[in-house]
């Protein structure tokens, strides 16, 4: 059994300015088709290169899993746009007009296409998992809940729900339970905004009905928001959605 990860393909996203490199984490073979997480902020989920704060070494966690006798995913991780990113993670209008519903129907109709085709992987909702974290877990959210015929599970580190202010909170208010939906989200304590909008998101969730079995809501005392605690705390989200 071995793993890999490599440049999937360079992509020009519409209404994305700018090249997009999509890295893939090809989990060791065991024979069966692996579920797909799909990631934003792609240039961080790996090593510490070619991140500026380093990496969550994400592939290492998937890598234990399997190893542990759990399911390592096979994870896609999409670039973000650098300066432009605030607005591409966006799902909602704030300055600009959030860029997020473009980049999700591009994932949803170029990208999961061209995954499916390249690699034996599992088709089923419960297979398909979308995820980040700060921007990147409000987008995938909202992708979850966007796009539920799509993915059926998000996981979500520190979302910057805050900076969509009560937008997130109608946005899924105003809209049915996903019929297949595994959630895993997650704060620092030394994250004074995002703290109290995840508290206030999980609150909403567990009255729609996520209990412990489909919703897993982490505090993690002490940390802040960066690359080092995603990095920490991955291994538990792998293995909540996957294992």
């Amino acid at each position: 059994m071995h793993d890999r990860i490599h440049i999937f393909g360079v992509f020009q996203i519409p209404w994305l300015k700018g090249p997009r490199p999509v890295r893939v984490y090809v989990p060791p073979d065991t024979g069966a088709p692996p579920p797909v997480l799909y990631m934003f902020d792609g240039q961080n989920i790996f090593d510490d290169e070619p991140s500026h704060s380093g990496g969550w070494y994400l592939h290492h966690a998937a890598r234990d899993l399997c190893a542990a006798g759990g399911t390592a995913p096979l994870i896609v991780g999409i670039d973000h746009g650098g300066i432009y990113r605030m607005r591409e993670l966006s799902p909602f209008r704030m300055r600009q007009r959030g860029q997020a519903p473009h980049l999700v129907r591009w994932m949803v109709d170029e990208l999961q296409p061209q995954i499916r085709r390249a690699f034996h992987v599992r088709h089923d909702l419960a297979g398909t998992a979308v995820g980040g974290s700060s921007l990147g877990g409000l987008a995938a959210l909202y992708a979850h809940w966007h796009r539920p015929d799509v993915f059926g599970a998000a996981l979500c580190m520190s979302p910057s729900f805050w900076v969509a202010r009560e937008k997130m909170l109608k946005f899924v208010s105003e809209r049915k339970n996903p019929l297949v939906s595994r959630l895993y989200l997650d704060a620092g304590g030394n994250e004074p905004r995002v703290r109290p909008a995840t508290e206030r998101m999980v609150k909403l969730l567990r009255s729609r009905g996520y209990g412990p079995d489909r919703m897993r809501w982490v505090f993690d005392p002490g940390a802040v928001h960066h690359e080092s605690a995603w990095r920490r705390r991955a291994p538990e989200a792998l293995a909540f959605l996957f294992g």
